[in-house]
């Protein structure tokens, strides 16, 4: 659909006046999707000042095959369950209107059956973090594998500064998170949650080390927080005490994770390739976007 531009103003509030019944953050992401277009060319920003007479082009149905091509691979796929390679810097689910894995597979799934089928979040990764990732395609297959959940083994990669004193250990400790939505150890169980997370040393490198992490709780952050609590912050994990000198991959993998199917009785096992660039340790050779 194209729209000429009657009055000046800024981007977001032309689709605003255009779109009423779209809350703004649907709008947010229309933009971040690439489906706007001001004279033929695709604008994200929402403060994009319009003039009278400009032409805006709205093209979602681009933007759901955009999102239908997958950005990312899937690991294993059947009738009841997806499991992708979640690569980092996108949420698994969003409340704030940015575009989250969640709507980009839901999108995906309903592409493929004609809206029957989308994506149930059955567990998180951190923003942050990259690796093994699963979905349900139905909510009864979600609610029967969170019911089973304690019978899963994740196992994680992480790159952290300094060497732990233990080459292999268990850190425990009541997890708590404050105003800031950052959590903190605390010895206070009030209101506070149990977090159990393993390591074990399977490399040094110069005065780095590469751990295998294998956690018996999934408590938001835990592995962050535990890390940075045994001076050995994960790299480039400056809200947990990291060095400033990496400043955009946060060095933590999920790249293994067994579970039981909902509907048959076995464990599916799915690993993810450790990412290219995760051991390096030179700041230049990271992927600046």
């Amino acid at each position: 659909m194209k729209i000429t531009v009657k009055v000046s103003s800024t981007l977001m509030e032309f689709l605003a006046d255009q779109y009423p019944d779209s809350p703004r953050t649907r709008i947010k992401k229309l933009l971040q999707a690439g489906t706007i277009r001001v004279n033929d060319k695709p604008v994200t920003l929402y403060s994009y000042p319009l003039k009278q007479g400009d032409i805006v082009e709205v093209n979602r149905q681009a933007g759901n095959a955009a999102r239908a091509g997958l950005p990312f691979p899937v690991l294993y796929e059947d009738q009841f369950v997806i499991v992708i390679d979640k690569p980092p810097g996108r949420p698994t689910s969003s409340t704030d209107g940015s575009l989250s894995i969640q709507e980009i597979l839901s999108e995906y799934l309903k592409s493929r059956s004609k809206g029957k089928v989308r994506s149930h979040v059955v567990h998180r990764l951190d923003k942050e973090v990259s690796g093994v990732l699963l979905f349900a395609k139905t909510r009864e297959a979600m609610e029967t594998i969170q019911e089973k959940w304690k019978a899963t083994e994740k196992h994680y990669y992480a790159l952290v500064e300094g060497i732990p004193e233990k080459e292999e250990d268990t850190i425990s400790s009541w997890l708590i998170e404050d105003g800031s939505q950052k959590v903190h150890s605390t010895k206070n169980s009030d209101n506070a949650r149990f977090a159990v997370t393993n390591y074990k040393v399977i490399r040094i490198i110069n005065d780095h080390a590469l751990l295998d992490i294998r956690t018996d709780t999934g408590r938001k952050n835990q592995i962050r927080v535990h890390l940075s609590d045994i001076g050995c912050p994960i790299i480039g994990d400056r809200k947990y005490g990291a060095s400033a000198e990496f400043k955009r991959r946060v060095r933590l993998h999920a790249y293994s994770l067994a579970f039981p199917h909902p509907a048959e009785d076995r464990i599916i096992k799915v690993k993810s390739p450790m990412p290219e660039g995760f051991l390096s340790l030179k700041a230049k050779d990271e992927h600046y976007k």
